[in-house]
């Protein structure tokens, strides 16, 4: 049985990559019911990973209709009626083909919350265009600030946009909906597109650049993006790497302690013309050493040094142990919910539903009878796994 501080709140997943899935798994991981609308037949969505193993498709149920079905939308139109939220990551219109119109539905139910997930966003020159995570990137300007000084922007994974601007955003933006219709008694159509969301990501930069704080033209020349010798990454003699993040004059000035580096770099850390000659003093020094020594010598130092760790060794680091950080689903690590709440716990995560593997059950509770779920198996509305 669910549990945790969203227990009982029904949400219905309509299969799709990226920001959706990972909302439906947050809301999910603190209690939500979620049902996941996937696809009869393949449609190539996700990245290969087996649902098992996907973390975004943990704790939730699946059933799989074809939608170009007149019996499939009816079917799902009636899993709507049951439902608070709806999650949708389509192309703007798309919904709306499929006789999904938001309007039409909260006129059907009244109290739906209508999650609709883009790129782009609903409205907008660019609305209809195909993109994905590195290009909403590249528009707000955060690509422009990632990467090496005298190299191309670097990609910072799939994190910022699809998932920070993204998910984030989508699942604060729908709980936001929630706590509004708790007082008004009616659901709202959330408009959540990731260059909005990585726009107000990169809010403190628009204001650092405004003061006249942050190089705009050149990368690794500001305080965050690497260009601060003291917060970068440096390699040790064992080839691993250390970060550093020694902002803070005091921070610093520990670092520099524990280094052994000439103490009067302590009063020159912000000097930013000296910045080159202090990067390569600092990485010779860190090169001289393995990261377990360095590791050894910063412990209780309060000089703001951390390993850099692979997704293989971040689940067996101390800290993640003692914090229960990670869990183990179907024998494999996975992050474990966050956040954490004081009495609402959250129940372990489970390993993630095949496409259709509820389908039966599901239209069974939907009040659907043995004849009319055989009716609609035989003319391949649904399918199993």
């Amino acid at each position: 049985m669910a549990t945790g501080p969203l227990q009982g709140l029904k949400v219905l997943e309509l299969a799709a990559i990226g920001p959706v899935p990972m909302a439906a798994t947050l809301l999910a991981d603190l209690g939500a019911e979620v049902l996941r609308v996937d696809r009869s037949e393949p449609s190539g969505l996700g990245l290969n990973v087996p649902p098992p193993l996907d973390v975004h498709s943990r704790s939730r149920r699946s059933i799989a209709l074809d939608l170009k079905r007149p019996e499939a939308r009816e079917v799902l139109l009636r899993l709507i009626d049951r439902s608070d939220v709806l999650l949708e990551g389509f192309r703007p219109g798309v919904a709306e083909r499929l006789g999904l119109d938001p309007a039409a539905l909260l006129k059907r139910q009244p109290r739906l919350v209508v999650g609709r997930m883009t790129g782009w966003g609903q409205s907008g020159p660019l609305a209809q265009a195909a993109g994905h995570d590195l290009n909403y990137l590249a528009l707000t300007g955060a690509l422009a600030a990632i990467g090496p000084r005298d190299g191309p922007p670097q990609p910072p994974l799939n994190l910022v946009a699809d998932y920070g601007g993204g998910a984030l955003y989508l699942a604060f933006g729908v709980m936001a909906a929630l706590w509004e219709r708790s007082h008004s008694g009616r659901g709202q159509v959330v408009d959540a597109a990731m260059v909005d969301g990585v726009a107000s990501l990169m809010g403190m930069f628009n204001g650092l650049a405004a003061a006249g704080l942050w190089n705009t033209r050149q990368r690794q020349a500001n305080l965050l993006d690497g260009g601060a010798p003291w917060y970068a990454c440096h390699r040790c003699a064992c080839g691993g790497w250390l970060s550093v993040a020694a902002l803070e004059p005091r921070f610093f000035a520990n670092f520099v302690r524990v280094t052994g580096l000439d103490p009067a770099w302590g009063a020159r850390q912000y000097e930013r013309e000296s910045w080159p000659e202090l990067h390569a003093t600092i990485a010779a020094c860190i090169a001289s050493r393995s990261q377990a020594d360095w590791l050894l010598a910063f412990d209780g130092q309060e000089a703001c040094v951390a390993p850099v760790l692979g997704l293989h060794e971040a689940p067996l680091h101390p800290h993640a142990q003692a914090r229960a950080a990670y869990v183990q689903v179907g024998g494999h690590w996975q992050p474990a919910p966050a956040p954490r709440f004081s009495r609402s716990a959250t129940a372990a995560p489970q390993a993630g539903p095949l496409a259709g593997a509820d389908s039966a059950a599901v239209l069974a509770e939907a009040g659907y009878s043995d004849g009319e779920i055989d009716a609609l198996r035989t003319g391949r509305v649904f399918s199993e796994s």
